[in-house]
This record gives structure tokens, sequence and C-alpha cells, in this order.
């Protein structure tokens, strides 16, 4: 048999919950993602909870709520401990994510699901890796390989590879193959035939996207038709997710056509967001890398949008008409909320939505079709203690005081009547001692034998005189000098909490300076919460810029790649059937929707084998070289070796193999073949996917129908009159190829 894999759900199926799901590949456990919602419903984790201890490594795609938010909770409560891998980007904008939740939430209520400490613990050991780096698992995955790639969706947003035993399981949702202003698209079409695919079907019933340009358009006239009335726009968004996509875009309408409406990014991290955005270079599209190596211009140097991390410094900018991209996304909690209950009234004003919301959420409720007139809300502040309440608080912090100085007071007396008296058969020299030096402890250090008491100097008569006690400290040498324990130079972990402030390391400064600082108030305050009724007046839109593949193109991909076998996981019920009877027909026979908890077997039925190539065999081959490879064609067979492991050795039979048919490897790129062409003088022409070469030759790619999914295997079909032109085409066809 193959590699042993199976997939459990542990969360996201059949439904639009986040995303978490156990990989077993040969014992070896993956999390692949740890999303949880904008309630932070406990609830959702009960299946989680049940293996966490199991997990052996966990695996994160976007740097998103859906994907990671359950993250620290699940390290501190649930009994995670496994190391964690995301590329860069996902590392540091899920932290500003998981940051810009904490802090919204923390303004409205007392919140206390998880920390800020326990967001640091569960991000600071995260192992960061780049697109395409393979990554070795040792010890219970020995064998095992794990590379990101692109997804397309997110900045540095990964589909991962997990490969063994030369069979891959692709773990790719939440993809986008269309090219952006950010990003490029996905590279899941690169990977053909893998062992297991997992992926979702959240847009599956999705079909005909708009094309780009046309929906920036409609994008462009919806908002400079309510800013040109005097209106204002709300456009709720995530902390460091698509928002990006967002503000490249208005950066872009501003600067074409000079306009001069205020825009504001609005977030409790929105300055850390645009500060890493700007290192982060690399990880963009390739018509953003190459402006930056023209130009050396950043596109996120930007001139026509304000950040902000505030809501009164909203509030101090003039009124009139202006753009405000706030979190939360949800409209739940955050800046959003609060906006939004501001704005609601005003008929002039526009509420811009760019995603679908998440399910059981107020933005998700403004989305439905026809919208209510008017939503409860629950307006919350947080305000300082005053009057009777903060002198009651306070005399309850007194009080604590005291008893934490009470216990102190009485582990100290406790300590005290510990103290051990020595009486040596009535002799007047009494000795005491209260602390007993430890083994590691040097005699030289002041004060180690401080509180040691010796009454009477009248010596014993077997002492030779009196003395206090001595302890001789043997320390070990080698060739190069004394040993010593690099412990003994350790700094202690209060001592460190002493020195550093508690958010120094891995953010360098970089988080805002209000959010810094509401981190660190500890002034007492209380939260106030009303219930409030919104009529909603305003207009309400709905655009796709989510950067996820629609229906169509996922169908297309997917029987392009044409897995062994497919999982379907995170989309409504109707769509997860859909995709999966569409797959059942046109992609491979084994396609499979599991429910949460149901563990289901996707082993592949290929048998894998390892063999050594034997010194006899690789003395007679002649090998070509490929790029960074070189290549052979060998004609050997099976046998053992005397170790008993399987060997490829040399025709046992004397007559010599059949030859046998030529093999040509390469790709044959049509617009690489085309430049070609024209520098040896042929004339070309690319009209509807046929190179016309010449007067009278045609050539084209077609794909082979007979197979499986299509689209994998192509032939290369030159037609024309056998002449010299034939020929030389020909010949020029076949130096694109190494020949075996």
């Amino acid at each position: 048999m193959g590699t042993s894999v199976q997939v459990k759900p542990l969360c996201g199926v059949y439904n639009e919950n986040p995303l978490s799901y156990l990989v077993s590949v040969d014992g070896f456990n993956f999390l692949m993602d740890c999303g949880w919602n904008d309630h932070f419903d406990t609830a959702l984790l009960e299946p989680l909870s049940r293996v966490a201890s199991t997990v052996d490594a966990v695996l994160l795609s976007h740097p998103d709520t859906l994907h990671l938010g359950a993250l620290p909770y699940a390290m501190r409560h649930l009994g995670l401990s496994a190391p964690v891998f995301a590329t860069e980007p996902v590392y540091r904008l899920g932290l500003l994510t998981m940051y810009d939740h904490y802090l919204s939430q923390k303004q409205v209520s007392d919140f206390d699901i998880f920390t800020l400490d326990d967001i640091d613990n569960a991000f600071q050991n995260i192992t960061r890796l780049t697109y395409s780096q393979n990554y070795y698992i040792s010890g219970k995955g020995e064998g095992i390989v794990i590379a990101p790639h692109a997804a397309g969706h997110h900045l540095g947003g990964a589909i991962w590879k997990i490969t063994k035993d030369g069979e891959d399981v692709i773990y790719a949702v939440d993809f986008n193959h269309r090219k952006e202003r950010l990003l490029n698209g996905t590279v899941l079409e690169s990977f053909v035939r893998p062992a297991v695919l997992i992926t979702d079907a959240y847009n599956a019933l999705l079909s005909n996207q708009p094309q780009r340009r046309k929906r920036d358009q409609q994008f462009f006239d919806t908002i400079l038709r309510t800013l040109r009335v005097g209106g204002r726009i709300l456009i709720p968004v995530d902390s460091a997710g698509r928002v990006l996509e967002l503000i490249l875009l208005l950066e872009q309408l501003w600067t074409q056509l000079n306009l001069s409406y205020p825009i504001f990014f609005l977030t409790y991290v929105s300055s850390s967001t645009i500060d890493y955005a700007k290192s982060f270079i690399e990880w963009m599209s390739d018509s953003i890398a190459k402006s930056f190596e023209d130009s050396r211009e950043n596109a996120f140097l930007l001139k026509n949008v304000t950040l902000l991390v505030n809501k009164s410094d909203l509030d101090k900018a003039p009124d009139g008409p202006k753009i405000v991209l706030a979190s939360m996304g949800s409209l739940e909690v955050g800046f959003s909320h609060d906006i939004f209950v501001d704005w609601a009234a005003d008929a002039k004003n526009l509420i811009l939505f760019t995603e679908r919301a998440q399910f059981a959420t107020l933005a998700r409720m403004l989305q439905s079709d026809p919208p209510p007139k008017a939503v409860k809300v629950t307006v919350s502040k947080r305000i300082p203690l005053v009057g009777e309440e903060l002198a009651a608080y306070e005399e309850e912090q007194e009080r604590k005081r005291r008893e934490e100085a009470l216990k102190t007071i009485l582990v100290k007396e406790e300590e005290k009547e510990l103290v051990v008296a020595v009486d040596v058969d009535g002799d007047a020299m009494v000795i005491d001692a209260k602390i007993k030096p430890s083994s590691n402890v040097s005699s030289s250090q002041p004060g180690a034998f401080r509180e040691v008491l010796c009454d009477g100097f009248v010596p014993a008569a077997s002492a030779a005189g009196p003395m206090f006690p001595f302890y001789v400290n043997s320390a070990e040498w080698d060739d190069y000098g004394e040993i010593i324990d690099p412990d003994d130079y350790m700094m202690k972990d209060e001592e460190i909490d002493r020195t550093s402030g508690p958010f120094e390391g891995e953010l360098n400064g970089k988080l805002d300076d209000i959010a810094a600082n509401l981190m660190l108030d500890t002034a007492p305050s209380k939260v106030v919460s009303t219930e409030q009724t919104v009529f909603v007046k305003c207009a309400l839109v709905s655009m796709d810029f989510e950067g996820r593949s629609d229906g169509n193109s996922i169908k297309k991909i997917l029987s392009h790649v044409s897995p062994l076998k497919l999982v379907l996981v995170h989309g409504s019920a109707e769509a997860t059937e859909h995709l999966k009877q569409h797959c059942l027909k046109n992609v491979c026979p084994y396609v499979y929707a599991p429910q949460i908890d149901e563990s289901i077997d996707v082993t592949s039925d290929l048998c894998a084998y390892k063999v050594q190539l034997s010194e006899k065999l690789m003395t007679n081959v002649l090998f070509k070289k490929l790029r960074d490879y070189e290549i052979a064609w060998i004609d050997a067979e099976v046998g053992k070796m005397e170790n008993g492991t399987l060997s490829l050795l040399p025709l046992s039979t004397p007559p010599p193999p059949p030859p046998h048919k030529t093999v040509l490897v390469g790709d044959l790129r049509m617009a690489d073949f085309k430049q070609y062409l024209s520098g040896k003088g042929v004339q070309v022409e690319f009209v509807n996917g046929v190179l016309h070469c010449g007067e009278h030759i045609t050539l084209r790619k077609v794909g082979d129908s007979g197979h499986k999914g299509g689209g994998r295997i192509q032939q290369i079909v030159l037609e024309g009159p056998l002449s010299e032109e034939y020929y030389q085409i020909r010949e020029h066809l076949y130096s694109q190829f190494y020949s075996l």
C-alpha cells in the first residue's frame, strides 16, 4: 500500500464555520489551520479539544481568524503544544489580527477568553517558511516533507504540500487563480495528479465573476457617486488581510483622478500593518516587484490614505464626504460597529461590503436580500471608574494587597520556625543554620552564610579549635580551565520581566503607540452597555473583493490537477454536494465530503518501493544535462542485494534489450518558441492558439481527451506539406526538448 492518509474534520464542513482539520500521514498528525469566528464561541472547539494533545504539527494557511483565530486559546487551554509552521506574512499579519481582535473585544466587554500573553506565547515559536521551501520533519515524522506554495488569497497565504515516499497530499483552501494588484495567482495548477487533494467548496455555487476591470469600474462609480453628493462611506474590513488590496485600489484611483476626498484606515494596528506590508514586497505581485526594482518606489508609501488607531481622531476630522476602512468586517465589534451606528441613519451614506460576512453576524444580516430596515444593536463603551465605584474598587484592591502581604509574612514566619538547633553533648557551641548552602553556590558569594549563628566558642574535646562552618567548593577542571555551568549566568525570568517591556521582541516596537497604551492601561474602568435600535436608511452595497476563485474556475482547476482522491471541506451543504457530484463525473472517482469528527481513509492505492542503483548498472549509464538535473534512460531488472535491500541490476539475459522509442523531455511554451523562431528568421504569427510558421506550416497543442481529468497529457501537432521549410521547423522544434 501507499502512504497512509486519514482526514478528520474538526470544524468547517457542510457550513461556513472556521477551518480546522486533522490530517494524519503515516501516523503523524497535522492540524491544518486552527480557525475561530468573531464570536469566539468555545463550543466550536470541542472536537479540537479532544485531539489537541495528539497533534504533532500545525500548518497555518492564511492570516485571518477563520484560519488561525483559535491558536492562542488552544495552546493555553486545550493542551495544543505542537510546533507551528507558516509563512512570514501569515505570522506577522496574523499576530496583528489577533491583537486587533483582542483590543476590540476588550473595549466593549470583560474579555478573558485569551490574553495578550496567550497570543504572544502562541506566535513566538512559529517556524516561518518561504514559498516552495522544503522543511524536513524529523523524529516521529521522519521522511515527511512540507512546503508552502502561493495561494493568491491573502498576502503570504499558502497552500500546503505534504510529501511522503513520493506521494503528495495537497491542502488548498481559499485560493485565487486571478492575478490582482497585490498578489499573483495561485500555483495550484502546477500540481498534477497528487495522491490526495483537500480543498473547499466555499464558492462552488458562485459562477461568472465579473472581469476585474468591470468590477473595479463599478466600485469607482459607486463610491464617487456617494462622495459627490456629500455622503460618507464605511467599508468594513479585516485587520490585515484583504484590506491591503482595497488600499492599493483606492490609492491608484485617487492618484489617477487627482481626487481630494479623505480616506482613513482605522484599526488598532493600522500603522503596524502598513509598516509590515512595506517590507513584504517579495511576497507581492510581479508588477509591484518590478515597479520597486525600476523606480525604488514602495507601493505602500501611501499618499492618499491616512492611518488612524483611535476613533477620536476620526471624529476630529472635518465633517463632509470621506471613506473609512475600519475593522471588523463582521460589524460585531470594533470601530466599524461604532461607525455603523453613527452613520446608518443618514440616507446619503453608504455601507460597502467587499466580501461575504461570517455567518450569524450583523454584517451578514445586512447583506441579506432584502436588507432589514432596522436592527437592534448593543452599544458598549469602557469608561473609567469615578466616585463611590472608584473608592470601592480601590478598597477592594487594598484588601487584596493586605492579604498578599499577610501571606508573605506568614511564609517568612514559617521559614524562621524551621531553624534547627544543634546541641552536641552539652557543649557550649550551638550552631543554628537557617539556610544551608546548595551544591551549586560558591562559598565566595557574599552573604551566602549571613544567617549562620554560632553561640559560644568553647571547643569540643575532639575539636582542634572553634571555627565557623566551612564548605569546600570542588570545581571541576579540564584542559581548557574550569568547567562552568551556563545556567549560572542566565538571567532569571523575573529579572527579564523587570528589564524588558511586555511588548518587546518580535514586533520590535512597531506596535501602534495608542494600541500599546491600551494594552498597558491599568486604570480602573468598567463597561457600560445599552440596547439601541438603528434605522438603516443608508445605502447597502455588496461587491466581490474576496479574492477567491469562482465555481467555474474551481471546476477547471480541479480537472487540470486531477487528484487520485479528493476531499471537500468548508462550504454550505448545497455547495459541497454540488461540487461533489460534479467532481465524481468529471475529475476522479474518489470524492469525499466527511462530517465533523468523521475520519476517512484516503490512503493511496499505489505501492511505493525504495530501490538502490547498483554500481554495475551505473557504470554504463550516460547522463544528459537537463537544467539543474542529469537524466538518463536505463534498462534494468529488480533484484536483491546481499543485505536484503532492493536494487536495480543490469539485465541478466545475454541479448541486448530492444531499442526504446525516443522520449522528448521538456515543456514547450508557445510564446517562447514564437520568439525563438523569429530569432531564426522564420515569419511567425500566433492566432487563436495556433502558431503559423512561414506560409504553410502550423503548430498547435492539443490535449489527450482520453485522459481522465484532461489537461495533463498534451500533444504537439506540426502540420503542413512535406518541404524543406517543414523539416526546418521540425528541427527547431526538436531543439526545444531533450531526447532520450
